[in-house]
């Protein structure tokens, strides 16, 4: 090439240099795109749920308490992905003074019970145990304060083999879950 040439494809490509990229709106789409499918992929990470040993613990919540409330309920998934049975032993809650698991029966005459579950809640091996309104649940008792919809609270349960867990209980709507706990919430 030409002396003289060499010298003007410099300067063109100082000016206008020979890129493959894309134009700005094109650019703004694909990192947007990009950022969607980020957030979408780490939602499994930021979703409601915790582990101990093999207890899979499932969006632990609660109902939102009525003014002067001294008694709140909380429900959660419990799946055990071991081979061996395991045991919620106890639970705990920071607003609560006691914290007990219970169980809700309705007997033959319509007469509803609730009463404290002796020696725990079994989950037997690859099985699925839900502390659910109108049955078994974590009863919150004493509490030092109310909640409300949209907050959250931590708690611990605690498993014969896996260990005690930190959870955070999500304290939702009262009319949410289904139901009637029993609980007035």
């Amino acid at each position: 090439m030409p002396c003289f040439l060499r010298g003007a494809v410099r300067a063109r490509s100082a000016t206008y240099p020979v890129s493959h990229s894309r134009p700005l709106e094109e650019r703004a789409g694909i990192a947007l795109f990009t950022l969607v499918l980020i957030i979408g992929l780490a939602q499994p990470l930021a979703a409601h749920e915790f582990k101990a040993g093999d207890i899979e613990i499932v969006h632990p919540w609660s109902r939102q308490t009525p003014d002067g409330a001294k008694v709140a309920a909380g429900y959660v998934t419990l799946k055990n992905e071991g081979s061996e049975p395991d045991r919620l032993i106890s639970a705990t809650g920071e607003i609560a003074g006691k914290t007990e698991v219970h169980e809700m029966s309705i007997d033959g005459n319509g007469v509803m019970t609730m009463r404290p579950v002796e020696g725990g809640v079994e989950i037997p091996a690859g099985a699925t145990v839900e502390l659910k309104p109108g049955g078994l649940h974590v009863m919150f008792m004493d509490l030092s304060r109310g909640v409300k919809e949209g907050e959250t609270f931590r708690g611990t349960l605690t498993f014969e083999k896996a260990g005690a867990v930190d959870v955070e209980f999500d304290v939702q709507a009262m009319g949410s879950g289904g139901g009637h706990d029993g609980h007035g919430g």
